[in-house]
């Protein structure tokens, strides 16, 4: 059974990011389409794996609203943001696979990788 899931580490204080709003959208031949709709519990997870099942191959992207959570946080960010949205366009090849996308995120900089 395959699986996507995410969490976001804010680099900027080491401390897992809660409360950030995340969109889940399927990129397809005739347009995107919205998934889903979440947000960071407190450990910087979402409550549950975005997909589950055997999932649908295909392009997605995950956009990671940081600039409303840095804002938040009471960090100075000038206007406009340098990064209001982080966007992960990643790829599903295996249906039964486990995709893991976590983020590392400042108010300047984010970074990713294929998780376990």
């Amino acid at each position: 059974m395959g699986r996507l899931s995410t969490h976001i580490l804010d680099t900027n204080s080491g401390r897992p990011a809660d409360g950030v709003a995340i969109d889940l959208v399927a990129m397809q031949p005739a347009g995107e389409r919205a998934l889903k709709s979440v947000r960071t519990n407190a450990d910087g997870r979402t409550d549950e794996p975005l997909l589950t099942g055997d999932l649908p191959l295909g392009v997605y992207e995950l956009r990671f609203h940081i600039g409303d959570y840095f804002r938040g946080r009471g960090v100075d960010l000038p206007e406009p943001a340098f990064l209001e949205v982080a966007v992960v366009r990643f790829g599903i090849a295996d249906a039964a696979g486990h995709y893991h996308v976590p983020l590392l995120a400042t108010p300047w900089s984010y970074s990713t990788y294929r998780g376990s």
